[in-house]
């Protein structure tokens, strides 16, 4: 009896590098303007490869938000989180979102999460899901580096931090769209003191 297992051919291409492809063109051309061929061209696969590792489209352009959240959209709340002064946290991470929010070396400023897939919520299943756990997770982290502060002594005890965690969230969708239509981080650093100030105040 022969129970050698059948193997199949392994993957030739790199999963995250695809995946950044494909969301660049989602992007670019949003998930409905997005076509097949657009995918595949720029992900350097054939559709039955692309079929095999990500499923169809709508799941392509589920794995890409997953890959954008965890790679993007972590990098200013990991600053935040590791700053151990506090001022120089909440600094860190307006600068961090600033970067990346005029940086475009990609091809494309501001956040893809706010730019191509919010305009998705309530038209491509498991988008809105995708995007409502984003912003609970992230009200969630960083209030919870404020209760930290609270606890060590470093903010007073009746500061608000799940009210000051969603005001962060809120200046940085700003600066998201202030990047979006071509303003620079050094214009978007000029009043950045006064934004620390704000969220820290009592």
């Amino acid at each position: 009896m022969n129970d050698t297992k059948r193997i199949g051919r392994p993957r030739n291409f790199d999963i995250d590098e695809a995946l950044t492809a494909a969301m660049k063109v989602f992007w670019s051309k949003g998930y409905d303007g997005a076509s097949l061929k657009d995918l595949t061209k720029a992900m350097g696969i054939s559709g039955p490869s692309m079929y095999a590792a990500f499923g169809d489209k709508r799941q392509l352009y589920l794995k890409t938000i997953d890959r954008y959240a965890d790679v993007n959209g972590c990098a200013p709340i990991i600053i935040f989180e590791s700053e151990s002064d506090i001022k120089k946290a909440v600094k860190g991470f307006l600068e961090s979102v600033i970067e990346y929010s005029t940086d475009q070396s990609s091809g494309k400023s501001g956040c893809f999460l706010a730019s191509c897939v919010s305009t998705n919520v309530g038209e491509v299943e498991g988008v809105k899901e995708r995007m409502n756990s984003a912003i609970a997770e992230t009200d969630t982290r960083l209030a919870q580096k404020f209760e930290l502060e609270k606890s060590k002594g470093n903010l007073p005890s009746n500061f608000p931090s799940k009210e000051r965690a969603r005001l962060m969230y809120d200046m940085r969708q700003g600066y998201v769209f202030r990047g979006r239509a071509g303003c620079s981080a050094k214009d978007l650093k000029e009043d950045i003191a006064h934004r620390v100030n704000m969220i820290l105040a009592c």
